[in-house]
């Protein structure tokens, strides 16, 4: 009895589901949406990396106008850039980028502040997730709110490296 007992309980724990792999820094089950307070023209300009997943986050990132149309450019912490994405609105807030030499990428902007100072950018997909900001200091208030936004977008914020 007590050996057919402990088989139905091994049977039951084979039949409990698989956990889903995450491919990125979010859960992809979890809800995501751009922000309706998205405003071009607010928008426009440099904006300093305040906090990133990921080793390979840029430590600055403008929107610009292009002859192409608004494009968006990274920049290293020397000022390195690497060249302008063109950046085709698929949304409010939804960008896709796009580089002859890299293919296309999608940039939400997840939220940004009533005084556009502070943002928080990432995709579907959860590859990256930025909170940027206009100064590379201050604000403490609105960077714990893009990590809260970060987090109710299904980031891992325990992977979160936020930048002094």
């Amino acid at each position: 009895m007590k050996r057919a007992l402990l088989a139905l309980i091994l049977l039951a724990g084979c039949a409990a589901p698989v956990p889903e792999v995450r491919q990125g820094y979010r859960d992809p089950s979890a809800l995501i949406g751009s922000t309706s307070r998205y405003d071009t023209t607010r928008f426009k300009g440099t904006w300093v990396m305040r906090g990133s997943f990921g080793a390979d986050a840029p430590a600055t990132v403008a929107l610009v106008q292009s002859t192409g149309g608004p494009a968006f450019q990274f920049c290293d912490g020397g000022g390195t850039c690497d060249g302008l994405w063109l950046a085709k609105p698929t949304g409010q807030g939804r960008f896709a980028l796009t580089r002859p030499d890299d293919g296309t990428h999608d940039l939400w902007v997840l939220w940004v502040d009533e005084g556009f100072r502070t943002a928080v950018i990432g995709n579907p997909a959860g590859g990256f997730g930025w909170i940027l900001d206009r100064k590379p200091t201050g604000g403490a208030d609105r960077i714990k709110a893009a990590q809260e936004i970060l987090d109710f977008n299904g980031y891992d914020i325990s992977q979160l490296r936020m930048r002094k």
